[in-house]
């Protein structure tokens, strides 16, 4: 059987591919009007045609890798009310609506060639049939037959409340030409003056009610003949809007499909990997862009256009051979000149970092089959992403560790637990405009920061598990504080917005005292992702339990809502003793600061004591926590705070699997983002067959019935937590005392 990357323009059909079925269409029969079935669509000049599920429905010609897949991903679209249809030979016809969508298509003979001809033929005609009569200001617009359905049904509800109306009318009528006719009988009777006063003033009511009741009958019928009137034209301007809204959906798509197309045959023409003499080079984009739309070959290869030897930044001082970049350990060695660079970043934190690029990217061409998947799974380029990476994130949540300091000098333990609360909300106040997504860490990775001389704490994370994601973290401090915990990241991308999930719970522990805090995060959400600005929100609820005393504080993250008259992000909570007296109300925003107010009891109504709001006694409030300002020209450094500018910067002496190190995410800070995918790939196929060789070994040890080690983090250890009854990860120990002997042979090599 041939290859099918081996047929051109001109090949003759090839039906033997599917014999027991044929390529032939399998829909409507041929009616002319909807049909269904395979066709060959020319993809490029690396796989030329290739077999696609069309379907002929509406005057729209759309396509499908599979029959399967028109349950979820749609390739391609044409309207055939502006598309030409050109016949080639005997197999092959065009479809074109004037160059920004073409179809080369072939069938599997000339019968079938016709028969699709023929039913698009027929197709374009009623589709340009009711393209003209929508413009048509008079015409009936064609509906549904529900809509249809539901306006008759309107109208005859209509007709029937009218006359229940008129019948009521009537028999108003005739009561109150009765009720006239014995007043006129009372009138004539010899009654006292001020009677026949009384009965021709209700003579005349009544008359006035009968011409009222007339009047209404007749706004109803007017209003009755109105709505059959205009019920057309209103259900034509909704028809209307329906097509429009289907129109534009197409169009924003394609233009997506083109803009990614434009964008790599742009990258193609200018990047390209080296080719040996006489082989196919930059020819080959500029081939498969004379074909037309080829949007749906596009996922297989997402970087095909990244050199092949990618070699580091001059200013990171060490370069990759061949050999490096097939999975070989690196040689790190810095020149002169970045050494001097690194003797000055030691003796003063850097302030800024290489400005964002002004990168282009095609979202919808990533994001169009990723509804529904969880983010770590997702082939991400580096474009999403800031020049951090997830351990380093998490470790951003010391950067108000002064508040810790100050809630372990605290001898009131719900006044320690206020702290701890601005704690908890402050790590959230650098997410606000971090729209950006960090890297995920490879197995193994570790970020060290060494912050002992300067604040007094020193903190070291790893990544303890690939899927699902995790990272373990261990802080502690001289200031009588120790913060550790176990993050996994779950996240569901839903269309219009990303949920991130942490599980895993937080803790503090304050040495002197011995009272012990947890908590959870609460789920952060990314709002506008396919269309609009992004825009990032926190909402939850939290519970910080101090397992020693039972004090209790619960938080409330209010999520946003247009219609609130809420400040924004606010944040709200009570703090609690063990039986359940509130002591302490907390109010802020988790963008930017917390305010504290003790709660005085005043006397209740029956000699009880009655809580007194703090929001009245102003004069009981105490700021704990007020954001620290942006550094200058934040924006073009992904809105990092003072400490995540400092978080990549280069230092001597640590683990060689430390984030500073990953050289992906350093070439991304310098702004070589081609390089930085291309290195990313290398890095994720590297950890993709440490993975196989694991599993591997693991059957093998299965199958010889010896026992296997799975696989162990370096710095941590796994076990059931007193406090939570929770599997965890707590630090080992050991890290420092390494860094101190520079002895990192038991580190893995995952870089």
């Amino acid at each position: 059987m041939a290859s099918a990357s081996s047929w051109g323009p001109g090949a003759r059909a090839v039906a033997e591919v599917s014999p027991a079925r044929g390529w032939g269409g399998s829909g409507a029969g041929g009616s002319g009007s909807a049909l269904e079935g395979w066709l060959f669509k020319w993809t490029n000049y690396a796989k030329r045609y290739q077999p696609r599920w069309f379907v002929l429905s509406n005057g729209l010609l759309s396509y499908y890798r599979s029959k399967a897949e028109m349950r979820h991903t749609c390739r391609g679209t044409i309207n055939l009310a502006t598309a030409n249809i050109t016949v080639e030979d005997s197999c092959n016809f065009i479809i074109s609506n004037g160059g920004a969508q073409t179809y080369h298509l072939k069938a599997s003979s000339e019968v079938e060639r016709q028969r699709w001809v023929t039913a698009l033929e027929l197709a374009k005609a009623k589709a340009v049939k009711m393209l003209a009569e929508s413009d048509e200001s008079g015409d009936e617009e064609s509906v549904s037959q529900t809509d249809k359905t539901e306006l008759q049904n309107t109208l005859r509800t209509l007709s029937s409340k009218v006359e229940d109306l008129s019948t009521c009318n009537d028999l108003i009528a005739k009561h109150g030409t009765a009720l006239q006719r014995s007043l006129s009988e009372l009138e004539s009777l010899r009654l006292p003056a001020e009677s026949n006063e009384k009965i021709k003033q209700v003579n005349e009511r009544a008359t006035l009610f009968r011409i009222t009741s007339n009047a209404m009958i007749n706004a109803c019928r007017d209003f009755l003949t109105l709505a059959q009137t205009h019920s057309k034209k209103w259900q034509k301007s909704l028809q209307y809007e329906r097509d429009q809204r289907i129109r534009l959906e197409e169009t924003l798509e394609q233009l997506a499909k083109q803009h990614n197309h434009l964008e790599r045959a742009f990258r193609g023409a200018t990047v390209l990997p080296a080719h040996p003499s006489g082989s196919a080079g930059p020819g080959k984009d500029q081939c498969c862009s004379g074909k037309g739309d080829m949007s749906d070959e596009d996922d297989e290869n997402e970087f095909f256009d990244a050199p092949e030897i990618i070699t580091m930044p001059e200013n990171l001082g060490h370069k990759r051979t061949g050999s490096n970049i097939s999975g070989a350990s690196s040689d790190i060695s810095l020149d002169e000149q970045y050494k001097h660079q690194l003797e000055e970043t030691k003796k003063e934190k850097r302030t800024k970092i290489p400005y964002k690029p002004n990168y282009s990217l095609n979202l919808w061409s990533i994001m169009k089959n990723c509804i529904g998947k969880e983010l770590s799974k997702i082939p991400m380029p580096v474009n999403f992403n800031e020049p951090l990476s997830m351990l380093q994130r998490l470790t951003e949540d010391l950067e108000y560790h002064e508040l810790l300091d100050r809630a372990a000098k605290c001898e009131n333990s719900l006044e320690q637990l206020c702290y701890v609360a601005a704690f908890t909300v402050s790590s959230y106040s650098t997410t606000v405009s971090r729209t950006s997504k960090p890297f995920n860490p490879l197995l193994g990775e570790t970020f060290e920061l060494d912050r002992l001389e300067e604040n007094g704490f020193r903190s070291i994370c790893e990544q303890v598990s690939h899927h699902p994601p995790a990272a373990a973290h261990h802080a502690e401090s001289k200031n009588g504080w120790t913060l550790r915990q176990e993050i996994k990241i779950t996240s569901k991308f839903r269309g219009k917005y990303l949920s991130i999930m942490p599980l895993g719970t937080i803790h503090c522990i304050f040495k002197e005292t011995g009272h012990h805090y947890t908590w959870k995060k609460v789920t952060t959400t990314v709002h506008n992702i396919i269309v609009g600005k992004l825009w990032i929100d926190q909402s939850g609820e939290i519970d910080i339990i101090n397992h020693k005393t039972g004090d209790k504080c619960n938080l409330k993250f209010v999520p946003y809502s247009y219609f609130s008259r809420d400040v924004a992000r606010k944040v709200t909570g009570e703090v609690t003793d063990p039986s359940g007296k509130v002591h302490f109300i907390l109010l802020g925003t988790w963008d930017e600061k917390m305010d504290c107010f003790k709660v005085q009891p005043v006397a209740g109504e029956n000699g009880g004591d009655a809580r007194q709001r703090s929001c009245e006694a102003e004069e009981s409030r105490v700021m704990l926590w007020k954001r620290n300002p942006l550094p200058k020209n934040a924006e073009y450094m992904y809105y990092f705070s003072e400490l995540a500018l400092t978080l990549n910067a280069w230092e001597a002496g640590t683990a060689p699997t430390d984030s500073r190190l990953r050289p992906d995410q350093r070439l991304m800070e310098n702004g070589r983002w081609d390089e930085a995918n291309a290195e990313k790939q290398r890095l994720e196929e590297k950890q993709r067959l440490s993975r196989k060789k694991r599993e591997a070994e693991a059957v093998k040890a299965t199958e010889d019935g010896t026992p296997y080690d799975p696989y162990k983090a370096l710095w941590f250890k796994r076990e059931k937590d007193p406090i939570t009854k929770e599997l965890t990860h707590t630090y080992r120990g050991g890290y420092w005392e390494c860094k101190e002997k520079q002895e990192w042979t038991a580190c893995p090599d995952i870089f």
